[in-house]
């Protein structure tokens, strides 16, 4: 049941989820098979992590190419309501939080920084490295 990466691009997203689904299936019989040592051949487990994974990419790809068509002000309003089932106290809590996580650094991407914020942040950051160095030279001269 091995897929090939290029048979998985032609195919329409639906057509992905719904071989994705098939393989996972697929790979919980062999599961099964190998639980109960009715497992021929063990390496058809390997392939069918490898399919998943496959597909997985594959759809992880095309997410990304949409997220990047999407204008920053859409990004916004996603990330906000990530924000707000986060606070909530509902299940998938830890995937939204993940989710917004990642959309942030797109609409990061997609929004210029300004001037004002990122000399702020090299200040700090000079400052830091600063501090850091001053704390080393103390630890070498407490030494002896």
């Amino acid at each position: 049941m091995a897929l090939k990466t290029k048979d998985l691009r032609g195919m329409s997203d639906e057509q992905i989820g719904l071989t994705l689904k098939d393989t996972e299936k697929h790979l919980f019989q062999l599961r099964f098979q190998s639980a109960t040592d009715r497992l021929e051949t063990p390496s058809e487990i390997r392939k069918a992590k490898r399919d998943v994974a496959r597909v997985k990419t594959i759809q992880r790809e095309r997410e990304l190419e949409k997220l990047g068509k999407l204008p920053a002000d859409q990004l916004a309003t996603r990330i906000t309501t990530l924000e707000g089932r986060v606070k909530e106290n509902v299940p998938g809590k830890r995937t939204a939080f993940r989710q917004a996580k990642r959309l942030k650094r797109f609409h990061a991407a997609k929004t210029p920084a300004k001037a004002g914020a990122a000399g702020a942040a090299g200040a700090a950051g000079a400052a830091g490295a600063a501090g850091a160095t001053a704390k080393a030279t103390a630890k070498k001269g407490s030494g002896k």
